[in-house]
């Protein structure tokens, strides 16, 4: 395993992060779970990642029952707050209130007196910026918070953060970005990605595989496979189902070969090539099963040659996302908090 320093901090993360979204505490039972964690610590994965919001904080539990005979300094734990974790009207959201309470909590769940990284999960339009940058930066003074960073923020919601934290002289500034990103989904490419270059702000690229579409498993003309993400729940997250049927999963199988050439699966094929990318600090992998997180794994350290990158491209064409003004309109506020995007970090 390798580790990369997140953007131009002190702060160095393993290559490939291990993140428990939608799957401890709900898909995953505990012991598959706790298993595919001690397999990330096997492969030299040292970041982790989850959120309060994830099975309403049982993520977060069984995230700090795992690593509760690691030594802490050896790990580093990352986490978010934004999204709804009650019914209350100060259970989500950026205020002051929320972010205080929710850091408290967050650290009773997983066991520790401090974590590495705290995320702002998405921009709050209703809180002044103000109050948000000052309250994290509150935790960074009282040692709760080492580092702050935000994900799926849009371009100009970073530089307005960024302008505020020097105009108030803050001690804690944003370090690092979590974004979808990967060969599919591309929207950062032209204008959070120059910006966070510019300002030493790394990417925590989530979603490497575009939810599974990416491996090959979802075959054009054929039924999605029988314990996929798309059969699952009983319905296919709006990504794969937008896929399906389309002519993208034709493109998706014309890289098969391309893996092959360069001696690795698809799903090594994908990390790889996020991990490439200019800016992009480490790429957060998900797994069910100990057999994803070795795989996945095993692409850390992996350099693609430039005529893999080239290929890439020309398979995928037109089929690549790169409208960045669609994540703003994605990303605005809904009014209960709880239009999340489907395949969101």
């Amino acid at each position: 395993m390798e580790h990369r320093q997140l953007g131009g901090s002190g702060l160095m993360v393993s290559e490939i992060t291990y993140g428990n979204w939608l799957t401890h505490g709900e898909s995953v039972g505990r012991d598959a779970a706790l298993a595919c964690v001690r397999t990330a610590l096997d492969c030299g994965v040292t970041t982790f990642d989850t959120a309060d919001v994830y099975a309403q904080g049982a993520a977060e539990e069984l995230l700090g029952e795992a690593l509760g005979g690691v030594r802490r300094s050896s790990v580093e734990i990352a986490t978010k707050v934004c999204l709804p974790t009650g019914d209350g009207p100060n259970d989500r959201g950026l205020s002051r209130k929320h972010v205080m309470e929710s850091c408290h909590a967050s650290l009773r769940r997983l066991g520790t007196d401090y974590v590495d990284l705290y995320q702002a999960h998405r921009f709050d339009e209703r809180t002044p910026l103000e109050e948000t940058l000052v309250a994290f930066d509150d935790l960074v003074r009282q040692g709760k918070v080492l580092y702050f960073g935000v994900s799926e923020w849009t371009a100009p919601q970073i530089e307005a953060a960024l302008r505020m934290a020097g105009e108030l002289g803050l001690r804690g500034r944003i370090v690092s970005n979590q974004p979808q990103y990967n060969m599919l989904w591309r929207v950062i490419e032209p204008e959070v990605l120059p910006l966070c270059l510019r300002e030493g702000i790394g990417q925590l690229a989530f979603q490497p595989l575009a939810q599974g579409v990416l491996t090959g498993k979802y075959r054009p003309g054929q039924a999605p496979p029988e314990g996929s993400r798309a059969t699952a729940s009983g319905r296919a997250p709006r990504f794969v189902s937008r896929v399906l049927g389309s002519g993208l999963l034709e493109r998706v199988a014309r890289l098969r070969p391309v893996a092959e050439d360069a001696g690795l699966s698809m799903a090594q094929l994908a990390i790889a090539w996020v991990l490439r990318r200019p800016g992009v600090s480490a790429t957060v992998i998900g797994a069910s099963r100990p057999e994803q997180v070795t795989e996945n794994a095993t692409a850390a350290g992996v350099r693609l040659e430039d005529e893999v990158l080239e290929r890439v491209d020309k398979v995928l064409g037109e089929m690549v996302d790169r409208d960045a003004s669609k994540t703003a309109r994605m990303m605005a506020v809904e009014p209960d908090w709880r239009a999340e995007l489907d395949g969101s970090a």
